[in-house]
């Protein structure tokens, strides 16, 4: 998405992420005394410094959500080609994907983070006006086209090496595992394993 956006930026625009304009703009955010880490993973409790909180009240929020099970296939996949220390990283290298999954850790991080959390203040109210299914893209995305006044097309970016069908990684076990931690983000957005 970030990519699809980039190509309007507007001068003063604040980009966090890896995009090439957003890397170019990063002196910008340098030395902001922001509550969080400013990254292209930040939540909306991050950036609060950055931006007011009646700026962010005000604002045309929105984010893309995924599959868990789609998504989680990828984070397996995606750490283990990863250089950098951290405990996720090391747990991918040294464990299958169902060891991970059932790793405490893991299970941990993935109850902590469901999409509204990035979503979320300081205060605990949640601000976003769209939540953008990755799967129905052409179909969720009407109301931020309207919002943008442009239509977008979603180029498809940091595609891993993994097989194309998550559901070939899940057992039966693993599969009800993931969805009894993802629940929240399954519910909320209707989601399923096949």
């Amino acid at each position: 998405m970030a990519l699809a956006l980039e190509g309007r930026a507007m001068k003063d625009d604040i980009m966090l992420g890896d995009t090439p304009k957003a890397v170019n703009r990063r002196r910008r955010v340098k030395g902001v005394q922001a509550n969080g880490r400013l990254w292209k993973h930040s939540g909306l409790s991050d950036i609060e410094g950055l931006a007011t909180r009646d700026e962010i009240e005000t604002f045309f929020t929105f984010t893309l959500v995924r599959n868990p099970w789609d998504r989680f296939v990828s984070y397996y996949h995606w750490l283990r080609d990863q250089g950098f220390e951290h405990t996720a990283v090391r747990l991918s290298k040294a464990l299958t994907f169902k060891e991970f999954l059932s790793h405490p850790h893991t299970q941990a991080s993935l109850e902590d983070a469901p999409y509204q959390r990035y979503m979320t203040d300081m205060r605990g109210a949640e601000h976003c006006r769209l939540y953008i299914r990755l799967e129905q893209f052409e179909e969720d995305a009407g109301p931020l086209f309207e919002h943008l006044g442009f239509s977008l097309d979603l180029p498809r970016s940091n595609a891993s090496s993994r097989e194309a069908d998550y559901r070939n990684a899940y057992d039966e076990e693993d599969a009800a595992l993931l969805g009894d931690i993802c629940r929240v983000d399954i519910d909320r957005f209707g989601y399923r394993f096949d």
